[in-house]
Parts: C-alpha cells; structure tokens; sequence
C-alpha cells in the first residue's frame, strides 16, 4: 500500500498512526511508540489519504466532529471558506468530504488502536493513553 509502512514492535496489540513526515509532532510520537516497543504501522496520509468511510469511523473512535479535527488554519482551509461552515449535523458530510479532499486538513498525529480506541496524539499523554 502507497504511504504505509509496518514497523517491528513487542506483540502488545496493534496500531496505525497517521503522520506527516514534516509534522514534529508526528515525529516525536513515533519516537515514543518506539521507545515503548509498541506495534504500529505508519500511514502517510497525506499519500494515502483517508477515505469518507475511513473517517466517518475514525471520528466514532475519537468521539469527536470533523471540524473538531479540522486544521483551520491552512490555506485551503481559507480558500473553501470552512471557518464559516455550519458545525452541525446537517453540514456534518460536507466537512468529512472536504478533510478526505483535501487530507492535509486533518489534525495529526492520529492514533488508532485495535482494541477500538483512537486518539489525537498531540501530546506525550496523549500517546500513552493508547499504550496497551
């Protein structure tokens, strides 16, 4: 698969981590993950972007809305005029459709774990929570 990769780690339960490369953030999650021998395979989603279904399921996980994930502050952001979209049910699809557009809009790093959980991982407690 374009964008993924499959990292060695101790058999305690499996992740998948979207990053971006050029995000520190990414970085420093990854050298946490390896630090604590966790299992994950890293997806680049920025070429391998999430689908609409991928995210609809992902934001259940989370717990949270698109817009809540939202990286307002890029220039495509501004370009589709997001900062004005309704942030309801009723616009709920239009701002999945526009993250899985144009991924770079999506917050990272994001942490998916196989027993269900998911997390923003911004933050080194953040990472942690997801550690089996």
């Amino acid at each position: 698969m374009r964008g993924r990769l499959r990292v060695a780690g101790r058999d305690n339960g499996r992740m998948e981590i979207w990053i971006n490369p050029a995000c520190s953030k990414c970085r420093s999650a990854l050298e946490l993950l390896d630090a604590e021998g966790a299992g994950y395979t890293v997806r680049r989603y920025l070429e391998d972007p999430p689908t609409v279904e991928e995210l609809t399921e992902v934001l259940r996980r989370l717990g949270l809305e698109p817009w809540d994930i939202t990286r307002l502050g890029e220039p495509v952001a501004a370009e589709l005029g997001m900062q004005a979209w309704p942030r309801d049910e009723t616009a709920r699809e239009r701002w999945i459709e526009a993250l899985a557009a144009h991924p770079i809009l999506i917050q990272r790093p994001i942490i998916t774990a196989d027993d269900g959980t998911a997390v923003v991982a911004r933050s080194p407690e953040a990472v942690r929570s997801v550690l089996p």
